[in-house]
């Protein structure tokens, strides 16, 4: 265990107490109590004390410190045991069962709800829906049966009425897939009244307090609970009206999440308001002597109007029900009989209590209905493992105990007897078939005391019973003589009239039971119709034949005839008695693990431990017994292939298997290595460990080991995966290179096929599609696409004449320069060039530029004319003049036509920067000299009109330029 609490707060563990007495018990509780450690081991049993106050022991970060870990490795707590429990149920898919005892006010029910809490937290971290719903109906249901099952008692403010064993089913991945929830004896007496400084059931007072107005309205209820019968006693004793109508809210939402549909809660409030109605219906002797009536009426008959309607029942069906009840006679003959005011109230109390004991065991039903597992076969899903959490109610010892105590007590009695057969008798047992020598333990077996209640023929139930079922006038008084004549010399049975001279008993009425945990005086007034707890059949018909399905649902006994003859049903405490039976089959056959609640003290005040109160409840609880047996014995004990299996890779001799010559020897071998021989004993067919402390050791050296395997094996499968992936990555490389060919020589036979024809004139492929290549040849395509045309070009140029390739070679600079800028720029026209010595251009003025041209040729010395033209200038003023062009391989010249082509302005060629055009259909033209103005002219008096000679200026100046 982690050294988490100093030697200030006592012992963590009964077990290592100096010496075994109450005072040094008491000391260590009381010790550890007042410096908040409320959890103690004994062993595997934890001991809780309840602090009746809120303690930072629980929320997700504890939960994640306990979550995983050994028992003994964190100090003692509910969540410990809650993960050995989960641990040994998902490890080794055994059962297993947590059961919580303890008087009322113990902290029982609390400490269910941090072990469901605890479940809840560490399961399905992949967050499965279906697996998420289980766990908030698991969640949900306690807040639901509290309010159905739980009322404030003198001895706690919320105490369980009720038995709840709840049974949680997980998957092989140890993930919650379902749960079923049982319910033992609910003290539905208390719907009828209760003792004074208690109150009835929670849900009546929700309801009351916590509903809206209109919802109050519509069920003919007024809020205040002093106003109703059953509810006036407790009345005083609610608690705020914003916390009722907070739980009444919580409680609604929770039904909401469950599964209960909008239909069935309004089902539910009506039914709680129809008995809330009947408890204050009163009746009245009265003159008249009707069949339908008999002699009795109901002093308000508005109640029955209210109850008529909440259960959706006939109103004249329910007032007779209420005053006279129908009897089968010998010869299936029907006969009505009138009911005294006696008989009617005690047949209106038995319908209050059996509907509320109905919608009880239907919300029980409902929320099972919705919580079994969906679609589970074992043959496809593997066998489900079982968490069981058994809350049932404690011990109860009360100024005037009845029935209901009886039967508490004696359940107690049952889950006493099975903690003493599975802790104390059993580890004796086990010790001595193994063979290891330890000192006996004496301790107190309370079998006499359960074969007092339940044994056939002459136990306190079957005297009972007989009693029930016998005919005539049998009352209390002479079934209280009947158990003094059978058990006048049983050790722990007397009365008053067995025991005259003891006065706490009165004749007639009292017996008293030595109990394991006391002396319980019990009354039997009453004994004999809670047994029997019938209920006439008319109100079971009345109710059965309810439109409402949810209150029909609840009475399929209801839908038999009055002449049907019924095996006489099993009395109460028969009923209950199979139960326990059934009850502690169900724990013995699971692997238990014990959580012992102890109530500090009676007035519920925190931080404060009346040590007389805790010894009498350690005394019953048979804790000293049981420490003294886990200290005469041993802590732990395993068989030995499972120590083997868990601990083998701490010895060199074990990893991974032995070759030694049994399993007996390899675990000894294992010890002597660690030098922990000393602290165990061979047993026959298992290993006993004494101290904890040698389990922690073993678990410290598994823990230093587990990474180190772990490493190992994921080293050897993730070569194996590394290998997998490279055989495939080859394969797959393989498949890819072939590909690539095969795709590479089909491309290149479909190009040699469809260019087969390329070499025809007069296109030479021109029309020539083509295919799309593989990406890898896709740099290679583009090359012959490049190829292609340079040699297509060749073909079609050196077809055209040498006279011509100065004007194509022009054409080709022309169209690099203007780049398709415009769409018509002369192209598909022979380039006269100088258009002024043409006759057909300039047929009155063409001798005169010719002479021009010849002084021009003379005085300046050019060899060629790249090109001449009438253009109209433009100046900065927008002044147009009609000017001819002469461009020659050394100067551009602006003529004057008027005058005999007289030269205006010379430009040396070298001094041209360049050339501006638009990329319309006009001839404008913006020459660019350095150093000099502008030149633009606007080509004109073409022929044919309109011809457009823009490109060829711009490619002859740009074809003499690249030359």
């Amino acid at each position: 265990m982690e050294d988490e609490e100093g030697p200030d707060c006592g012992k963590a563990d009964f077990v290592l107490l100096d010496q075994v007495t109450m005072e040094d018990f008491m000391e260590n509780l009381k010790l550890r109590f007042e410096k908040g450690r409320i959890y103690t081991y004994i062993g595997e049993v934890l001991v809780s004390v309840n602090p009746y106050q809120e303690l930072p022991l629980y929320g997700p970060e504890a939960i994640a410190r306990y979550q995983g870990r050994e028992l003994y490795e964190r100090p003692p707590h509910l969540y410990a045991v809650a993960n050995a429990a989960y641990r040994a149920m998902k490890r080794r898919s055994r059962d297993t069962c947590i059961v919580i005892s303890g008087e009322s006010g113990a902290g029982k029910t609390e400490a269910s709800k941090h072990i469901m809490q605890y479940i809840a937290a560490v399961t399905n971290p992949s967050q499965r829906a279906e697996v998420e719903r289980v766990k908030d109906v698991l969640l949900k249901s306690t807040c639901v049966l509290e309010a159905f099952g739980n009322a404030r008692t003198n001895r706690n403010h919320n105490s369980s009425r009720f038995g709840k064993y709840m049974d949680i089913n997980f998957d092989f991945k140890g993930d919650p897939v379902g749960g079923h929830i049982h319910s033992y004896l609910l003290e539905k007496s208390r719907v009828l009244k209760q003792h004074v400084g208690e109150r009835n059931f929670h849900a009546f007072y929700q309801l009351l307090r916590g509903s809206e107005d209109e919802m109050l309205r519509e069920l003919h209820l007024q809020r205040n609970p002093a106003l109703y019968n059953f509810t006036r006693q407790g009345a005083g004793l609610s608690a705020l009206e914003t916390d009722e109508k907070s739980h009444h809210q919580a409680v609604t939402e929770a039904m909401r999440v469950i599964g209960f549909s909008p239909e069935e809660v309004g089902s539910v409030h009506r039914i709680l308001a129809a008995i809330l109605h009947l408890g204050n219906i009163e009746f009245v002797e009265t003159e008249e002597d009707t069949l339908e009536q008999g002699s009795l009426a109901v002093t308000e008959e508005v109640l029955v109007d209210h109850v008529a309607e909440l259960t959706a029942t006939p109103r004249e069906l329910v007032l007779r029900c209420l005053l006279a009840r129908t009897v089968a006679s010998g010869g299936r003959e029907v006969i009505e009989k009138g009911h005294t005011a006696a008989e009617a109230s005690y047949a209106r109390d038995a319908c209050a209590k059996a509907v509320y004991q109905r919608l009880f065991e239907w919300v029980v039903d409902r929320i099972n209905g919705v919580m079994e597992p969906r679609g589970r076969d074992p043959r496809r899903d593997g066998k489900d493992t079982v968490i069981g959490v058994l809350d049932i109610y404690g011990f109860e010892v009360f100024p005037v105990n009845s029935f209901e105590q009886f039967c508490i007590n004696y359940c107690n009695e049952k889950l006493q007897q099975l903690f003493i057969q599975l802790i104390l008798k059993q580890e004796q047992e086990e010790y001595e078939r193994e063979g290891i020598t330890w000192q006996s333990v004496e301790y107190f077996n309370n079998a006499t005391i359960v074969e007092l209640v339940e044994r056939p023929h002459r136990g306190i139930l079957a005297v009972l019973d007989e009693a029930c079922s016998t005919a005539g006038p049998i009352t209390d008084r002479i079934f209280l003589q009947t158990l003094d004549t059978h058990h006048r010399h049983h050790p722990h049975y007397t009365s008053r009239q067995l025991c005259p001279t003891d006065k706490t008993m009165e004749f007639g009425r009292d017996f008293r039971i030595k109990h394991y945990a006391g002396d319980v005086t019990y009354s039997v007034e009453g004994f004999i119709d809670k047994n029997r707890d019938s209920l006439f059949q008319d109100f079971k018909r009345l109710l059965y034949n309810s439109t409402d399905p949810t209150l029909k649902a609840m009475w399929p006994d209801g839908q038999q005839d009055i002449t049907e003859v019924t095996k006489r049903p099993l009395t109460a405490g028969t009923l209950f008695k199979n139960s326990m039976v059934a009850l502690v089959e169900n724990l013995a056959s699971k692997e238990p693990f014990y959580i012992r609640c102890i109530k500090p003290n009676e007035d519920k005040v925190a931080a404060r431990l009346d040590e007389g109160h805790c010894r009498h409840q350690v005394a019953y609880l048979g804790l000293l017994e049981n420490v003294r047996v886990r200290r005469a014995g041993f802590a732990s004990r395993q068989p030995y292939p499972r120590f083997l299996l868990r601990y083998k890779m701490t010895c060199e001799y074990t990893w991974p298997n032995h070759l030694l010559g049994s399993d007996k020897a390899a675990v000894g071998a294992l010890l002597e290595q660690h030098g922990l021989q000393g602290d165990v004993a061979f047993g026959h067919s298992k290993l006993f460990i004494r101290s904890p402390q040698t389990l922690v050791t073993l678990e410290q050296g598994r823990a230093r080991l587990i990474p180190i395997i772990v490493l190992l094996l994921q080293k050897a499968w993730r070569g194996t995966l590394a290998r997998r992936r490279c055989r495939r990555l080859r394969a797959i490389y393989t498949i890819m290179r072939w590909f690539r060919r095969h795709k590479v020589r089909a491309h290149l036979a479909e190009l040699q096929r469809q260019f087969q024809a390329a070499r025809q004139p007069p296109l030479y492929g021109r029309d020539l599609v083509w295919p799309p290549p593989p990406a890898v040849l896709q740099p290679f395509q583009d090359t012959c696409h490049a190829l292609f045309c340079r040699w297509r070009a060749r073909q079609l140029v050196k077809n055209i004449p040498p006279s011509d390739m100065a004007q194509i070679k022009a054409k080709v600079a022309a169209m690099g320069a203007l780049q398709e800028l415009r769409q018509d720029w002369g192209c598909r026209r022979a380039w006269a060039r100088d258009y002024l010595s043409s006759a057909t251009d300039n047929p009155t003025a063409s001798g005169l530029f010719a002479q021009r041209l010849k002084i021009l040729r003379e005085k300046d010395g050019f060899g060629t004319v790249l090109f001449s033209s009438h253009v109209r200038k433009v100046n900065r003023f927008n002044k147009r003049r009609d000017r001819a062009l002469l461009l020659t391989d050394r100067h551009l010249y602006k003529l004057e036509p008027a005058r005999q082509y007289r030269v205006m302005r010379a430009v040396p060629l070298d001094t041209v920067t360049g050339l501006s055009v638009t990329s319309g259909r006009d001839q404008l033209v913006v020459l660019h000299a350095r150093g000099q103005d502008d030149l633009v002219v606007c080509l004109h008096r073409s022929q044919p009109p309109l011809d457009n000679r823009v490109g060829e200026l711009v490619g002859v100046l740009a074809a003499h330029c690249q030359g």
